[in-house]
């Protein structure tokens, strides 16, 4: 079984101090061995998307308190959200303008899935892809950002004050939760996942404990042997 050295994530300060009702759960998993998508990963991603076509439009998700909190987050970091949606929004517009999700893997198919029943930005990466602590703030715009243009690696990188996810190599994720790394990304080969759960006012804080308990009954009945542990993060 592969080692995972364990490293952490942590929200700077200057974060709360500007985002004081952030709060971001975080569910560390050792000991899984992930899998391709599967009928019951694509059941259960399917379901989720009739779920919100059934019960929203383009325009309701923008209505949506947890979507409008992030829209003005964004601003207040100076990204501007229709450019740059939050990745939940990102999924229910796509979703609701009739789109199906593409399968990935399992357990990205299930945060896919989760994120659009609880309308929250959740994201997985691979833990032991980790160099350092992992901390969400404020970047100075030197931060290499390794990603994917039209099949090429490429490196970019954030502008200066953006919300950033980086470690000593450089950002896993810009702008809070848009748009994830290639370095850490989940594969077929991922055995340590560490999942973000990020809420904002008036999103209730119970709504977030709950999509982590659902998102642990998952992991513990795909993988019986892994360990699994949570850390609210909050100012």
């Amino acid at each position: 079984m592969e080692v995972v050295v364990h490293y952490h994530l942590v929200v700077d300060k200057q974060i709360f101090e500007q985002f004081p009702e952030y709060q971001a759960l975080i569910v560390y998993v050792e000991g899984i061995q992930n899998f391709p998508s599967t009928p019951e990963s694509e059941a259960l991603l399917r379901a989720a998307e009739q779920q919100c076509r059934s019960t929203l439009t383009p325009s309701t998700v923008l209505e949506h308190p947890h979507i409008a909190a992030w829209r003005d987050a964004y601003r207040r970091f100076g990204a501007k959200p229709k450019k740059y949606p939050s990745s939940v929004e990102a999924l229910l517009m796509r979703t609701v303008k009739g789109d199906d999700l593409p399968l990935i893997n399992g357990l990205v198919d299930l945060y896919n899935m989760l994120s659009l029943k609880y309308v929250l930005p959740i994201g997985g990466e691979d833990w032991s892809k980790l160099t350092s602590d992992l901390h969400l703030t404020y970047a100075r715009g030197d931060e290499p950002f390794q990603t994917m243009q039209a099949g090429h690696e490429e490196v970019t990188y954030p502008d200066p004050g953006e919300v950033i996810w980086v470690d000593s190599t450089g950002v896993t994720c810009r702008r809070w939760n848009w748009r994830q790394c290639r370095r850490t990304r989940l594969t077929e080969e991922t055995q340590n996942v560490y999942f973000v759960l990020d809420r904002l006012a008036p999103y209730p804080t119970e709504t977030l404990l709950a999509a982590g308990d659902e998102l642990k009954s998952y992991l513990h009945r795909w993988f019986p042997d892994c360990t699994v542990s949570t850390e609210l993060l909050k100012a």
